[in-house]
């Protein structure tokens, strides 16, 4: 948004009239000293037959001149200097008003790059190259996003309008299959997008934030996804201790639900194992999420919170996800202040950890958690 203002006086010229003015207060005042100093000595009227010997008045004469003449130049010189002066240290400033001028017109790949030693515009000329690459880069991520978005939302769309298609040109056609495949279709297409909205959820950090234990959080989702774990033949266990930290608790319980789920996803086919468990550190709690599975390399590991991105092949059924589960737990963590720690087990599958801020102490007195049993 574009400010109208009045138009004033520049920078640089408020700073030479400032070098300028102090310059000419130290003339003056220096030029008052010397007077003073004279004045002390000099009698007004001096009474000397045959001698002439100047007084006051023949001072101020010869000395008035002099000194209107010093204190022009004074001026002349500060006025110059002070331009100059004010240029040379304001040309940094130049620099850097001109590049926030091409970065509100859209070019972020243009950095100031000050050379020079360390100060306060050298400084100010960093950050502002700092905020640009880290802009950059996070314009360049939502627009990947947003195309894989795109084309993710675009396939159960196309396959949709191919299905209608097909019913419109063959009237007889038996519709009960294509009702089913419209419906699964569908799902998924709702699915999707929930986890966008979701994902933008957690971006925005637009939520309120209260007392959260994520020990009952981690049961209630793996209760929650025991069903599907079970017909997969698949052992989950979740144990740990009070962990009390601070934020959304249905956003907690998603992050949570996510890793599960996708701990079950991404596990063998048969006789696999999650070990779920909770923690406490001191300044922090931790929600740990352990699965057997494929092999992973350490380079794939760190694109796996990449939304749309899959770390295997992952089955395609009624609970195959959207590509944004780790995704969301990554947008989850960091808006609660927290960090994800992604590692591969040596005998293939993921170990997954949370760290979140615990909640302080002073503020947990006398309040009482629930309490349930560990689900397993």
């Amino acid at each position: 948004m574009t400010v109208d203002r009045a138009p004033g006086l520049s920078v640089r010229l408020k700073l030479t009239l400032s070098y300028a003015g102090f310059l000419m207060l130290a003339g003056a005042l220096l030029l008052a000293a010397v007077w003073v100093f004279l004045l002390r000595y000099v009698p007004e009227v001096i009474h000397t037959p045959g001698l002439f010997v100047p007084n006051q008045s023949d001072l101020l004469r010869a000395f008035a001149p002099a000194a209107t003449a010093v204190l022009v130049f004074l001026l002349m010189f500060g006025l110059l200097g002070g331009w100059l002066l004010a240029g040379s240290m304001l040309a940094p400033l130049t620099r850097i008003t001109n590049a926030t001028r091409r970065a509100a017109e859209g070019s972020l790949s243009h950095r100031i790059e000050l050379e020079g030693r360390s100060d306060e515009f050298r400084e100010l000329a960093d950050a502002f190259d700092t905020m640009l690459t880290r802009l950059e880069a996070h314009i360049a991520e939502q627009q990947r996003f947003a195309a894989n978005a795109s084309h993710e939302l675009r396939t159960p769309l196309a396959i949709s309008r191919t299905l209608l298609d097909v019913a419109r040109n063959d009237p007889k056609r038996d519709t009960g299959e294509l009702v089913e495949r419209l419906h699964a279709v569908n799902a998924r297409a709702i699915d999707l997008t929930e986890a966008l909205l979701m994902l933008s959820r957690a971006d925005q950090r637009s939520f309120t934030r209260g007392y959260v234990d994520l020990s009952l959080v981690a049961e209630e989702a793996t209760e929650t996804l025991l069903p599907l774990a079970e017909r997969r033949g698949i052992s989950l266990e979740a144990s740990g201790d009070i962990t009390p930290t601070i934020g959304s608790q249905a956003l907690l319980l998603q992050m949570t639900t996510n890793l599960v789920h996708n701990a079950i996803v991404h596990n063998l086919p048969t006789q696999g194992a999650i070990w779920v468990s909770t923690s406490v550190h001191p300044g922090s709690v931790m929600l740990t999420v352990e699965n057997t599975g494929k092999k992973l390399s350490p380079q794939l590991v760190p694109t796996l919170t990449e939304p749309f991105q899959r770390g295997t092949q992952r089955v395609r059924d009624d609970h195959a996800g959207v590509g944004l589960g780790l995704a969301i737990v990554k947008s989850i963590t960091q808006a609660h202040d927290g960090t994800l720690t992604i590692t591969p087990r040596p005998d293939g599958g993921l170990r997954i950890t949370v760290e979140l801020p615990a909640a302080p102490l002073t503020d947990l007195a006398g309040y009482s958690w629930p309490r349930s049993s560990p689900a397993r």
